[in-house]
Parts: structure tokens; C-alpha cells; sequence
């Protein structure tokens, strides 16, 4: 009877090994849950050179947000995204200006940084598309933060997949 039991309990452990379940029952994928959308905006004075973004449902404290800004095209016609925070000096290496955000379990906050922000460029300030990518903490540290497509590759999501939200 022993002998039953013990066979019992090793074939019930190795076939409990295959799938991990959480606490509320569901399965856990090998592909993190994560949320990648996009945002047009323009810096101006009127709205303090900053974008607010609210995030409805709200993200995990645990969560990490990653911004890019499209900076501009290849010669091949691909998208250039820049990982913020991103900073552009003058000539003599002093600081001209910056994008930089923050966030919260509720919102995003997008802004620029800087001595004049009234005398930068337009082409900076006006029309400025930003990729918002959110993704649980412990897998962001395994992928290279400063490449988009290699972020999206790892998180399997395809181009035609990202929302694209008005605001």
C-alpha cells in the first residue's frame, strides 16, 4: 500500500509541474502582458510644454512605461524612435532642451525641459508622436530599452497592433 501511495504522489508531482496557475486561477503565459499605444501631441505655452496622459484601467505599481518619440525616417522610409529622456545641446555642449516624463499608477506625464522652450524649433514641439509602452518590471530588464523594434519583437507585438489614441 505504501509502495501505491508513493507512486501516486510522484506521478500527481511531475504532472502538476507542466502549467503554472496564480492564485486567482489563471494561467501564467511565457509573454508578459503589456500595452503599447500611441499619442499625438504638440509643447506649446498654453499647455505648460507638457502632455498629460490618463490610463484607463490604471497599471500595476510593479509595471514599467517606456516613451519614445518619433524623431524622424530612414532613406528607406522606416520610423526613427528616440527612448526618453532625450536632450539636445547647443553647439557648445550647454543644454537647449529635453523630453522627459513621469508616471504614476494612473497617468503619464510628458514634458519638455529647458532655458526658452518659446525658441526651439517647431519641427520639436508641434505635431510630436509618442509611443507609450507599457510592461510588467522583471521583463524589461531582459530586453534592450533603447531599441523599439526589438522591445516590440519581444513582446510579440506587431506594428499593425498599436492603438492609436486622440486625445
Amino acid at each position: 500500500m505504501k509502495k501505491i501511495i508513493t507512486l501516486l504522489a510522484i506521478v500527481g508531482l511531475f504532472s502538476l509541474q507542466s502549467c503554472t496557475v496564480t492564485d486567482s486561477g489563471s494561467i501564467v503565459s511565457d509573454i508578459p502582458t503589456s500595452e503599447i499605444f500611441e499619442v499625438s501631441t504638440s509643447f506649446t505655452s498654453t499647455n505648460g510644454y507638457s502632455k498629460l496622459i490618463p490610463l484607463n484601467p490604471r497599471i500595476y505599481s510593479s509595471d514599467i512605461v517606456l516613451v519614445y518619440r518619433l524623431s524622424g525616417t530612414t532613406s528607406q522610409g522606416g520610423d526613427i524612435w528616440k527612448l526618453l529622456p532625450e536632450t539636445h545641446y547647443f553647439t557648445d555642449g550647454t543644454l537647449d532642451f529635453a523630453y522627459d516624463f513621469d508616471y504614476t499608477t494612473t497617468d503619464i506625464s510628458v514634458f519638455m525641459v529647458g532655458n526658452n522652450l518659446q525658441t526651439v524649433s517647431t519641427n520639436y514641439r508641434l505635431n510630436q508622436v509618442l509611443r507609450i509602452v507599457i510592461t510588467p518590471a522583471g521583463f524589461s530588464q531582459a530586453i534592450d530599452k533603447n531599441n523599439i523594434n526589438a522591445v516590440m519583437s519581444a513582446l510579440k507585438v506587431d506594428k499593425s497592433q498599436i492603438q492609436k489614441i486622440q486625445m
